[in-house]
């Protein structure tokens, strides 16, 4: 299965993934109308650490702790990802804290959220590989054995 890889010795930290994960999650045509003086709510984020930058998103574990410990069945794994069921999600932050990657986070509506690859709004690719300036963010099977 693909997943989304970074190279953080070729993230520049400009923070474009996070805008382009937020206006391909908005459903909107129209970048500018829809992210213009909002505070994005991404489902990809850039930490930096000690002069290094690095995205950090859901890494689509082969066991998954968040979907183990979800209370209400809202997280499940098929086909090798992780996917969130909105309706199901009572927001009860489990899956924030066993996350050991910090990569699920609430929305603004109260449900958790997480990347799903773009899988419903991407040319198959997902927005933050398409938007990344310096292709530090890649979308590719890799042996992971």
């Amino acid at each position: 299965m693909k997943k989304i890889y970074v190279d953080e010795k070729w993230c520049l930290g400009c923070h474009l993934c996070e805008y382009y994960c937020a206006f391909a999650n908005s459903h909107s045509d129209n970048m500018a109308k829809v992210l213009k003086d909002v505070v994005i709510n991404p489902r990809i984020r850039i930490e930096e650490h000690d002069n290094i930058s690095f995205a950090v998103s859901c890494r689509h574990c082969k066991d998954p702790l968040c979907v183990k410990s979800c209370i209400s069945g809202a997280l499940t794994r098929k086909d090798g990802m992780i996917r969130i069921d909105r309706q199901k999600c009572v927001g009860c932050y489990t899956c924030v804290l066993v996350c050991p990657f910090g990569a699920i986070m609430p929305s603004k509506d109260g449900a958790m959220q997480k990347c799903e690859l773009c899988v419903e709004n991407a040319n198959g690719t997902p927005a933050c590989v398409q938007g990344c300036p310096n292709k530090a963010i890649v979308f590719e099977e890799r042996d992971e054995g």
